[in-house]
């Protein structure tokens, strides 16, 4: 048995699929997996012990004609690899076609009306109703295949080398970490960084115990400077210092992650950490932390969720801007209670 696995974006996304290829891999212990995936996102799965083979994704070089002999090429070698199944799980027109160039036995893929990729599956999957979270979207497609689904697997395993570095250059001290996320790829879903930082403040002064870091990419850098210029030298800012597996070790021993929706609540998910989530314009039930929508804090609005990457309403950004810090703590104290 030979699977190739499309599912290039964004970190999120990936981390909603992982667990399709630890079934796949319980179902069919000597198959052979490939995965198509966003060359920056490789260190996510590089030494997955369930995934042989990692196929880059160079997202300029397709979308470039210079790099159209590189395109061919990738694709030549997917075909020669006479996949038994091709299982696209980004389900866009660029996946759809991969799926259907790779000529695989069965070519499988999500039943989304968006890019018109549907019409290049064999066997299309549809989502069970509007709220069906995407991991079970995703996990429906191996039902159709008759692989056997459940929840006793590893979701993301420990990085021992990712794991070492974190520890030995950022000590725990003795500390109870909490982490910040304050970036999102949507600027209208980033929670003010006025109010990550007073959050941080209140925190820090609430227990020594406790330790305030922010994570994110350079990026986000401005962000964490707003925050730990109002919550003082005792709030760690990581962003842009730590690589995808660090970022994910760091998670892992914090006790709670405060975060918007974006990629590292979904990492703290897999990982089995708590996380407090801020919801705006989007939809927890469809992309919220899974299995942890009781965690979720938004703001009721007519208006929201609008799914949209803009504000539309005159208030702008009140989704987010009326949602206030004494909520968050009232909602973290039980949480980190529990952990102490």
């Amino acid at each position: 048995m030979k699977i190739l696995i499309l599912k290039p974006s964004s970190l999120g996304d990936v981390v909603h699929a992982m667990p399709v290829v630890r079934l796949l891999r319980q179902r069919f212990p000597q198959a052979e997996i490939h995965w198509w995936i966003l060359r920056g996102l490789m260190p996510l799965l590089q030494g997955d012990r369930d995934i042989n083979r990692l196929i880059p994704f160079d997202r300029k070089r397709w979308g470039n004609p210079s790099g159209f002999g590189s395109v061919v090429s990738c694709i030549r070698k997917m075909r020669a690899e006479r996949y038994d199944w091709v299982i696209d799980l980004q389900s866009l027109a660029r996946s759809g076609a991969i799926a259907w160039l790779a000529n695989g036995e069965l070519t499988i893929g999500l039943d989304d009306a968006r890019e018109g990729a549907t019409a290049l599956y064999d066997l299309r999957v549809p989502r069970p109703s509007f709220n069906t979270h995407a991991v079970d979207w995703y996990l429906e497609v191996l039902r159709h295949l008759q692989v056997p689904v459940h929840s006793n697997f590893e979701w993301m395993p420990r990085n021992e080398e990712a794991a070492v570095i974190v520890d030995s250059v950022w000590p725990r001290d003795g500390r109870r970490w909490i982490a910040l996320q304050p970036g999102a790829r949507w600027w209208n879903k980033r929670w003010p960084a006025e109010r990550f930082g007073e959050l941080a403040r209140r925190l820090l002064a609430l227990d020594d115990s406790l330790g305030v870091a922010v994570l994110g990419d350079t990026g986000d850098r401005p962000l964490a400077e707003q925050i730990t210029a109002i919550a003082g030298p005792r709030c760690l800012d990581l962003t842009g210092q730590l690589s995808l597996p660090g970022m994910v070790e760091w998670i892992r021993r914090c006790d709670v992650l405060v975060t918007n929706d974006t990629g590292p609540m979904h990492v703290a998910v897999a990982l089995g950490v708590p996380v407090v989530a801020l919801f705006g314009p989007t939809e927890p039930t469809r992309t919220g932390p899974y299995r942890q929508l009781d965690s979720v804090l938004r703001v009721d609005l007519e208006c929201a969720p609008c799914l949209k990457a803009s504000c539309r309403n005159p208030e702008k950004l009140a989704c987010l801007n009326r949602l206030s810090v004494d909520r968050v703590i009232a909602k973290l104290s039980p949480i980190l209670s529990a952990r102490r």
